[in-house]
């Protein structure tokens, strides 16, 4: 495998690890696939940034060729669709060359997501989760902004301070490739926002007595390297507030409450490509794995409004 080739695969199983909390047997089975497909296109003597539709259509047939399983060809053909994405997004290339390549036929999973009840007993737990009242404020305001915006937790965690001051109705929000969008706050997600950055200018202007300590730029600091609340820390707390809320932690992630802030907005009228927007898709086709909602959607309009649903 050449050099680039190796350094775009990395790069993206270092993403999916950073952004989607992905398992390491997932990781394993993106890097076993991108291989096949960086060793067709060693052969071919092309890079990655020059592959084209027909090309990656060759490497699928190759695959059907090797008498390779459906399951496997599908999953090979998502891993390369995945990778062109976080390209595109990454401004790596101006465009998706696998976007529209249909694969083998293998169903769509749809996204795991929790109930608005779900969701509910998470907030509310959150609210009196820690060991003192700087963690309740702390983690309500966490989960408040996540399940309000839809952000990815990279973005939430690196919030800059700057970005709360004010008392603002929207944030702007950094995110992959260094794009910036502006998301709202729900009056909930204010006040959570105001109550800890209270909280927190406080418990920092009394370091900055004791120690000198010199002021925080991120709105979650932490003492650690980075300077702010890691992800894997907010991985860790949110299991926590899974599992003293009365949810399966299992079912419960960083990502998940993004799938949730997504589909409830839809279930309750917004459109797909607002939707988008909030989430920071570069394509509409990322967000349209959420269109199942709509579906339920219409299917209950029409059973519950057409003159001729009720036939008893």
């Amino acid at each position: 495998m050449n050099a680039d080739h190796a350094r775009w695969i990395s790069t993206f199983l270092e993403a999916q690890a950073a952004e989607l909390d992905a398992s390491e047997n997932t990781l394993l089975a993106y890097g076993r696939d991108l291989k096949g497909f960086a060793e067709f296109a060693d052969e071919k003597r092309i890079g990655f940034a020059d592959i084209t539709r027909a090309d990656i259509e060759a490497f699928m047939v190759d695959c059907d060729t090797m008498g390779l399983a459906q399951s496997t060809r599908a999953r090979r053909l998502s891993a390369i669709k995945q990778l062109y994405r976080f390209a595109y997004e990454e401004g790596w290339r101006t465009d998706n060359p696998a976007i529209k390549i249909k694969g083998p036929g293998r169903a769509k999973s749809l996204p795991k997501i929790l109930s608005e009840d779900q969701v509910e007993a998470l907030l509310t737990t959150a609210r009196n989760h820690g060991r003192n009242r700087d963690d309740h404020l702390r983690n309500t305001c966490l989960m408040e902004l996540l399940y309000a915006t839809g952000m990815r937790v990279s973005e939430l965690v690196t919030l800059p301070v700057a970005a709360a001051r004010g008392e603002p109705h929207m944030l702007l929000v950094k995110g992959k490739g260094g794009k910036e969008r502006m998301v709202p706050l729900s009056a909930p997600a204010r006040d959570a926002l105001a109550a800890w950055l209270a909280a927190r200018d406080g418990a920092e202007d009394d370091a900055r007595i004791k120690t000198g300590a010199k002021p925080s730029p991120f709105l979650f600091p932490s003492g650690g390297k980075t300077g702010h609340l890691t992800r894997h820390r907010f991985y860790g707390l949110i299991k926590e507030i899974a599992v003293a809320a009365g949810v399966s932690p299992a079912a419960v992630t960083p990502h998940r409450l993004r799938h949730a802030f997504a589909t409830h907005l839809l279930a309750h009228g917004a459109d797909l490509r607002s939707i988008q927007t909030l989430l920071g898709h570069a394509d509409i086709s990322t967000t349209e794995i959420y269109t199942h909602v709509l579906e339920e959607r219409l299917k209950d309009l029409v059973l519950t409004h057409h003159p001729l649903a009720d036939t008893d």
